[in-house]
């Protein structure tokens, strides 16, 4: 069985992380690399990095810290937000960076997934998703619509289904965020988890909602994740990585061992 993944995600605003709530109204949560060397030394098994308003605005991929990360850092980590062109993802992972993710650009032109499994390998193509419960889908058969533009424009795609367009053009992984879900901590929407994960063969990582180490564990069961990204639940030392994945393991999830502070 492999092991469950932790990753802390850092949304990124003008050289700031933020936390929002349903992509909305931001509150600081501090340096990026700082907070990046935190949770290295603290047991996160990866990091992952979105510039939230890059392709709202139209501005450049944050090549910068993903260079200070990479001289910080000995983790995997992804960089996301602003991504259009092949010639971003060779810019990204020559930073250092392990994986990059993609959204907006690869709803408006899906080919750049193949393109760049084809190049890079499918293992360096993440598929991130912003997904919305569709409001009239009755409860009993629920659907989901993927967004662009950092949460902001409705695409008329269904979820479930451009996961496993996703999948077909070589996508290694998919983070799969709810935004309804997104900074509330109140829980992940397992549904929209299982459904995806049922849906495709490549890991599916639960984003948005986590509030306790019982949540991260919904997810990573009844949710059939493969990893959980979490994010206000560490900037703001609700609970502490080890935490969540003690209470993890205890409960019989395969975890990642959490390394003693060098």
């Amino acid at each position: 069985m492999l092991a469950k993944r932790i990753i802390c995600c850092l949304d990124v605003d003008r050289g700031r992380v933020v936390k929002c709530i349903k992509f909305l109204d931001p509150r600081d949560a501090g340096d990026p690399v700082e907070l990046a060397a935190r949770y290295n030394v603290e047991g996160v098994d990866e990091l992952t990095f979105y510039d939230i308003t890059a392709s709202h605005e139209g501005r450049q991929i944050m090549l910068d810290v993903a260079g200070r990360t990479a001289e910080e850092v000995f983790i995997p980590f992804t960089i996301g937000g602003g991504i259009r062109t092949i010639d971003d993802f060779r810019a990204v992972l020559k930073t250092g960076a392990d994986k990059v993710s993609v959204n907006t650009a690869a709803l408006k032109r899906p080919e750049l997934i193949g393109e760049a499994a084809e190049r890079f390998g499918s293992q360096c193509v993440v598929l991130s998703m912003d997904a919305k419960r569709s409001a009239d889908a009755p409860p009993e058969s629920p659907r989901w619509e993927c967004y662009i533009n950092g949460g902001r424009v409705p695409t008329g795609v269904d979820a479930v289904d451009w996961a496993r367009r996703g999948e077909e053009l070589g996508a290694g992984e998919i983070v799969l965020n709810s935004i309804d879900a997104d900074g509330t901590m109140a829980g992940y929407d397992i549904e929209l988890c299982r459904a995806v994960a049922d849906a495709v063969g490549i890991p599916v990582i639960a984003s948005g909602g986590a509030g306790t180490p019982d949540h991260v564990y919904a997810a990573l069961t009844d949710g059939r994740c493969e990893a959980a990204l979490i994010a206000s639940i560490a900037h703001f030392s609700a609970h502490p990585i080890a935490e969540i994945k003690d209470f993890c393991a205890q409960r019989g999830v395969s975890m990642r061992p959490t390394a003693p502070p060098s």
